[in-house]
């Protein structure tokens, strides 16, 4: 990377390339590549300016609008959503989320980021899991150990969906 810190390295590969530091919720740890493979076409991380997606990936879906990568191939879909990584986002369009993300996955690979990577996008990606038969335990460790232990470190977005198995339980 260039030693001007307000350059952008076009040659940036996010799968190498790290992201480090505390995540706000439970003052959790963490040092991810900035994409991590979760399953068959299914990628998950976080995003920087100037970022260039890599040219496997041929469905985006963007849950942090504040940053954007930048393609040099053509893709598929993109959607844009905003989210925040808050106790009060609400879940309304998760399912429909994660139900878009497991038809592109039938085409091609998809990434779902974040700004890091650890609870939104987790969010999508482990209803996505749920949503092929996955319980929420076994996505949210799939996710942990696929990309960090950090990931889903937003109670709340946790809880949501374990509550999704309990719900389906009664």
């Amino acid at each position: 990377m260039s030693e001007d810190p307000t350059a952008i390295d076009i040659d940036f590969d996010p799968q190498q390339q790290r992201m480090s530091g505390v995540a706000f919720h439970g003052n959790t740890p963490f040092d991810v590549p900035f994409i991590s493979e979760i399953a068959p076409n299914l990628w998950q991380g976080g995003c920087r300016r100037g970022l260039v997606l890599p040219e496997f990936i041929t469905h985006l879906v963007s849950l942090y609008p504040w940053e954007a990568y930048t393609y040099e191939h053509d893709i598929d879909s993109a959607i844009n959503v905003r989210m925040y990584d808050s106790h009060e986002q609400g879940i309304e369009q998760v399912d429909s989320l994660a139900a878009w993300v497991n038809t592109c996955r039938k085409s091609g690979a998809v990434l779902v980021h974040c700004q890091v990577g650890l609870n939104r996008s987790s969010l999508v990606v482990a209803r996505a899991l749920m949503l092929e038969g996955a319980n929420g335990a076994d996505a949210i460790a799939t996710i942990r150990e696929k990309r960090s232990p950090a990931c889903l470190c937003n109670e709340a977005f946790e809880r949501y969906l374990l509550g999704l198995d309990a719900g389906a339980a009664a």
